[in-house]
């Protein structure tokens, strides 16, 4: 549209029949090809284009930006060794430690003895996946190395080429994201959002709030300063988006990727600021200065939330890690962060339960892993919950923790213990809301999985991280004063200072 506005003709070249981009107005021709090297190299022969633009396809597009400029094609905005730069982790860590920017330590490896040796050196957890893949498939958190074994038993295509990438896993690290525009010299951040749910889940899967609402001002600077010095070393034109994770107070990068990522609609309709317009306006010549972009004032927090496809597949354990599974995305906007997060939910079609009214039962089962660290958090969570008049039920071992601090809390049996169980709970329609966080290992624990599926099944909405339900215990108590009627994204963003 911003082309077209601009007197370009636009050649658009996209197969996904599920993506407005794809309608037969949006842009003046529509190639249904798939984004590969021979696709779009004789679209590029016929049509013979003044550039391509590779910032808007997602991952797909950047990983054939190199061939296609070996073919002669030019590619507009950020040059093809920045993208490589910033796409290979070697050269990408030599940047971070020549700009003295901290990244966890990490190794490569193409056997389980390479595997050992880099996760004896950095210490257990590790975080562990393949070279290749993309939505971070095949990656996982290893705690001890019985799981690293068979982990790299089942890697398959591992090549000195393609090794496996280790990284140290940062505990209890609060992830965020920053969305930049750049002109080459000069950087402009809208806002950074703060991921909800710990690291170790998928960005893709976390809901996040902007803007943040649980990241002091030093970290924020610090993200800023970060993001700004790595675009401008990158010599970013256009937009770059920059993962990051604060551990004990401290920032690490995770990675940048020099194009627009998922949350780019979000951070434009929550900061007002259309960023693929923009960004496309850099790349064809523009300054930041001609945008004349400014700081902004947010009075008000959307939150994202992801969709997930887990009512589809009643097979599948519906518990969230490293791999992404969500299939979309819905925002939440709202006057607080609470009431923003409650909506999200409700758009997500994973519905909170209101506070009861007066003589009202309802009661919300948790279960917790022995493993949870964050334990003085649930405890926060529990009394939050009662305080709103709930019951709680759980498990022997949370129920004595719960009632050893002071909250209230009825024994349910688990799957073994006999009848009535945590199942015949969700069956029977008897709880709200189920609180179920995961232990570390995958398919150890039945009862777990069970209960997930069982709540899938039964509709009844559940969580399974900490942080999601601190922020579920907020939202429903915000929504006791109502939800704040409907406001059209116009007036939101006329109060923007």
């Amino acid at each position: 549209m911003q082309l077209k506005e601009m007197g370009y003709e636009t050649i658009l070249v996209n197969c996904n029949p599920e993506t407005v981009s794809t309608d037969y107005d949006t842009s003046d021709k529509l190639y249904f090809e798939p984004v590969t090297l021979e696709d779009v190299l004789q679209i590029y022969e016929k049509e013979k284009p003044m550039g391509v633009i590779v910032q808007f396809g997602g991952q797909t597009p950047l990983n054939i930006a190199r061939a296609l400029s070996d073919e002669g094609v030019n590619i507009l905005g950020t040059s093809i060794d920045s993208i490589d730069i910033a796409e290979d982790r070697d050269l990408f860590r030599k940047m971070m430690d020549k700009l003295e920017i901290p990244m966890p330590e990490s190794a490569m490896a193409v056997n389980f003895e390479e595997a050992k040796a880099a996760a004896d050196k950095i210490g257990y957890p590790i975080m562990i996946r393949p070279s290749f893949v993309l939505g971070g498939r095949g990656m996982e958190v290893i705690y001890d190395e019985k799981m690293l074994a068979e982990y790299v038993e089942k890697a398959v295509g591992v090549t000195p080429d393609r090794p496996l990438l280790i990284d140290r896993f940062l505990h209890n690290a609060l992830e965020c994201e920053s969305d930049a525009l750049s002109d080459g010299k000069e950087v402009y951040i809208p806002s950074v959002m703060e991921h909800i749910e710990l690291a170790g889940i998928h960005s893709g899967d976390s809901a996040c709030v902007i803007p943040p609402v649980g990241i002091n001002k030093d970290n924020l600077a610090t993200i800023k300063e970060y993001t700004t010095k790595i675009a401008q070393n990158l010599h970013v034109c256009g937009l770059m988006n920059m993962q990051y994770a604060i551990e004990d107070g401290k920032v690490f990068v995770i990675e940048a990727n020099p194009r627009a990522s998922r949350t780019v609609p979000l951070v434009s309709k929550v900061c007002n600021t259309q960023m693929a317009r923009l960004a496309t306006r850099l790349m064809l010549g523009e300054t930041l200065k001609d945008l004349n972009l400014k700081d902004k004032v947010i009075p008000h927090h959307g939150v994202k939330e992801a969709v997930f496809p887990f009512t589809k597949f009643p097979n599948v354990d519906p518990v969230l890690g490293p791999e992404m599974r969500s299939t979309g995305e819905v925002l939440g906007l709202s006057d607080s962060f609470p009431l923003a997060y409650f909506k999200s939910q409700e758009g997500a079609g994973a519905e909170l339960p209101s506070a009861p009214k007066a003589g009202e039962k309802k009661k919300i089962l948790v279960s917790l892993s022995d493993k949870v660290a964050l334990k003085e958090q649930i405890i926060e969570v529990g009394k939050k919950l009662y305080s709103l008049g709930f019951e709680l039920l759980a498990t022997e071992g949370t129920a004595k923790y719960f009632t050893e601090n002071g909250i209230p809390c009825e024994k349910v049996n688990k799957i073994a213990e006999g009848r009535p169980n945590v199942m015949d709970v969700i069956l029977n329609k008897e709880v709200c809301l189920c609180i179920n966080t995961p232990s570390v290992r995958r398919g150890v624990v039945a009862d777990e999985e069970a209960i997930r599926k069982a709540a899938l099944k039964y509709k009844v909405p559940y969580i399974t991280t900490i942080a999601a339900a601190r922020a579920a215990a907020l939202g429903i108590e915000a929504s006791k004063e109502g939800k704040g009627g409907v406001k059209s994204l116009q007036e939101f963003h006329a109060a923007i200072k």
